[in-house]
């Protein structure tokens, strides 16, 4: 065993009665529901062997289709998250049942989501198997490398996700839809809450690593859906409509997480690798905002 795995497994051991807590408060907030219950069945009909997609029969704009296409392939890609976790945190304890109870409630999005998309044909069928085949063929999702890394990936991802489900919701014109993915994203959050106090936990333990796996993760952070064929494509049109930019990134996750929930900035007692790292953080994400801002300002004016 390495002396890296030596520290990976002091940490997890050191926190694991913190997981137990978070675990513990987890199921006593999450609330039972069922997709099958949020599914308009009565709006849809057959699809006839051969039958071609008629987009006009659920107009949308293209930027809501990329947004639900993209969100959709990402919850599918399930189990190479679930790999990724389980490498991660392990398959004993309070970290095992937290994976699988994770798990357990992810698998219910993509349900929900696929089944509204259907019976609704907001979204050619065909064109979204064969991307959910492309997908999950390919299994490619981000990979943090240590326990510090990956509570820090999951948590700013698990937001992103929720942001990016509740904004295309609200984008949708309907109420049925609106419903499913703010159903979806009150899981995600609930998801992200779990994994923001555990590293707040990490802080105390170890804050010089935890602050240089944030500052890796920060620089490095990939949206979930990387590795969906015109990914770049469909991002491009997501953050134009608003559903997930550079602005949002900053103002609802990088500000209210980073600087606010886990304080980067006052933290006491770092070796000069992790405040240098802190410096770095810091920087970027004012420069983040910077670009956000002037990003939403050009679109702004290509629209006036």
């Amino acid at each position: 065993m390495t002396s890296t795995e030596v520290i990976d497994l002091r940490l997890l051991h050191e926190l694991t009665p913190v997981a137990e807590k978070l675990l513990e408060r987890h199921e006593g907030t999450a609330k039972e529901w069922f997709p099958h219950e949020f599914v308009p069945w009565s709006r849809g009909r057959d699809f006839v062997e051969g039958e071609e997609w008629d987009p006009t029969e659920t107009p949308l704009p293209d930027a809501v289709r990329s947004a639900l296409y993209v969100n959709l392939l990402t919850e599918d890609n399930l189990p190479y998250y679930f790999r990724t976790i389980e490498r991660i945190f392990g398959s004993d304890g309070p970290w095992g049942e937290w994976v699988r109870r994770w798990t357990a409630e992810e698998g219910r999005h993509a349900t929900v989501i696929r089944d509204y998309l259907t019976v609704t044909r907001a979204i050619d069928p065909v064109v979204l198997e064969r991307g959910r085949m492309q997908q999950v063929s390919c299994g490619i999702v981000p990979e943090p490398q240590n326990p510090f890394d990956g509570m820090v990936y999951v948590c700013l991802q698990e937001l992103a996700t929720r942001i990016s489900h509740r904004g295309t919701g609200k984008l949708l014109d309907d109420p049925v839809g609106y419903k499913v993915m703010a159903r979806v994203a009150t899981d995600e959050n609930l998801h992200f809450l779990f994994y923001r106090d555990l590293v707040n936990a990490a802080l105390e333990v170890d804050p010089s690593s935890v602050v240089m796996a944030i500052e890796r993760q920060v620089r490095d952070f990939e949206m979930p859906g990387t590795g969906i064929e015109g990914f770049s494509k469909h991002a491009r049109a997501i953050a134009k409509a608003g559903i997930y930019d550079l602005s949002l990134h900053h103002d609802q996750i990088l500000v209210p997480v980073v600087l606010r929930d886990w304080h980067v900035g006052e933290l006491e007692g770092l070796n000069d690798e992790a405040d240098q790292a802190r410096h770095s953080l810091i920087d970027r994400v004012e420069r983040i905002g910077r670009a956000g801002r002037r990003m939403a300002e050009r679109w702004a004016s290509a629209d006036a």
